[in-house]
């Protein structure tokens, strides 16, 4: 089956459900995907695809989401990356790359390039670092072996994409660094963008803000672009998550939202995610780098209502913004499809659940 064969089975699955018309376009009608600089990233909006975020449960890559995904309207895919997928993890090993995985990534990439999505590569887990357990058996901040290998994984692929432009693929170097003093992170940022750019001098380096992605990173700007995030408050994107703890004991959420403080009630609202979630970053963008919401999303316990409502004041302003963003999820606990959520009447479509008015509320914006 060729690429215009896909998307017309992609289409004429779309239209079973009668989702909003004009949505699905024939591949020749397509824009060609905007060039990016560090300095203004495109609005790209999509989804992270999860194949490889655990290396434990690593899967091929489907060209279903990729069809679907432009189908639908959207032009970006980030691919959170175990680098297990294709290293053992033992440091005496963290030279070596399985060559027969990683053309499982190439392939993602040139279903990016046929069917018109962006693909962003990002090592959610790296030598040296990740946000989730176990840990590393060195850390990336403080010890060398840990930032040579780390260096040496992204240079291999600087080399492996080299020669493609940046409209098609970007690299985003590590997933939500934490709480870490911003020169030991400013350092390995450096150095990793250095590594690139040795093997291919043109190529367009995100890195994620501090503080788990919440904080931009003001003095590397205009060296790297950077990602946000769209998760505060978590009490709403997190309610009842199963590795957030004591999310289980929080009250069920409204939006706008009141959290009770020891002496006072702090609100969350329209008004607190501009102060907190785009007046920093709209300042980090004046200084040269350009901005991009590379996760966000509600957990399935959140009502769905509630959701909703906490997306569209997000949505509204990232588009104000001109800021794309990516869901943590498009088929999941996160995303538009197979979201396993009690309270909402889902609609068949291609073997999938699909929450129409989630999906109408993510293609609006």
């Amino acid at each position: 089956m060729n690429r215009r064969q896909f998307l017309q089975s992609a289409a004429a699955s779309a239209a079973a459900v009668a989702l909003p018309a004009n949505l699905l376009r024939a591949a020749d009608d397509k824009p060609a995907l905007p060039e990016p600089t560090v300095a203004r990233l495109p609005r790209w909006r999509g989804f992270n695809l999860l194949e490889w975020f655990n290396a434990d449960n690593r899967k091929p890559f489907k060209e279903e989401d990729f069809a679907v995904i432009a189908g639908l309207g959207f032009d970006f895919v980030r691919l959170p990356l175990s680098y297990r997928c294709w290293n053992s993890g033992k440091v005496e090993e963290w030279d070596q790359m399985d060559e027969k995985a990683l053309a499982q990534v190439d392939q993602a990439v040139e279903l990016g390039k046929q069917h018109g999505v962006h693909v962003n590569i990002n090592f959610h887990r790296a030598p040296g670092y990740c946000v989730n357990p176990p840990n590393e058996p060195l850390v990336l901040w403080d010890d060398e072996r840990a930032l040579d290998a780390c260096a040496h994984h992204w240079g291999h692929f600087a080399k492996r994409y080299k020669g493609r432009p940046n409209r098609e693929v970007t690299f985003d170097l590590l997933n939500e660094p934490a709480d870490i003093p911003e020169e030991k992170y400013a350092k390995v940022v450096k150095r990793l963008a250095a590594a690139i750019h040795e093997q291919d001098p043109q190529r367009l380096v995100i890195a994620d803000g501090l503080k788990w992605g919440g904080t931009p990173v003001l003095s590397l700007a205009g060296l790297v672009a950077q990602s946000t995030r769209g998760y505060e408050p978590s009490r709403i994107s997190h309610y009842k998550a199963n590795w957030m703890k004591g999310s289980d004991e929080w009250p069920e959420p409204t939006w706008p939202l009141k959290i009770p403080q020891k002496d006072h009630e702090e609100l969350w609202d329209r008004a607190k995610l501009v102060k907190n979630r785009i007046d920093p970053w709209k300042a980090l963008e004046q200084k040269g780098s350009g901005v991009h919401v590379g996760e966000w999303g509600a957990f399935n316990k959140t009502p769905h209502a509630v959701a909703l409502a906490w997306m569209k004041d997000y949505l509204e302003l990232w588009k104000e913004a001109g800021w794309g963003w990516a869901m943590w999820n498009f088929r999941g606990a996160f995303g538009p499809l197979d979201s396993g959520r009690k309270d909402v009447n889902y609609e068949d479509w291609k073997g999938h659940k699909v929450d129409r008015k989630m999906m109408e509320l993510i293609q609006a914006h």
